[in-house]
């Protein structure tokens, strides 16, 4: 167990941290299966910029790296361009 009030501090960050994190991945990995679950063309662009705002948010905040959120986007988009 922790010696200073310093690492005590450091583990309950942690913990929150990780739970917020965690809240926030899953949360946006629902909303990209849903999109990519989508056949209607004009509800895929609806959602399309709300996933990116996600993913970059995720990028932003380094739970998941920039290039793949860039790659997920990109497929994400050609995705939505198939879409009849």
């Amino acid at each position: 167990m922790a010696n200073h009030k310093s690492s005590e501090k450091r583990i309950r960050q942690t913990k929150v941290r990780r739970l917020t994190n965690r809240y926030a991945s899953r949360t946006t990995r629902g909303q990209v299966r849903k999109l990519r679950a989508i056949t209607s063309k004009e509800e895929a662009q609806k959602m399309y910029p709300e996933v990116c705002s996600m993913l970059d948010k995720l990028a932003k905040k380094k739970v998941i790296h920039q290039n793949k959120a860039n790659n997920l986007k990109s497929k994400l988009a050609a995705h939505v361009n198939s879409l009849s």
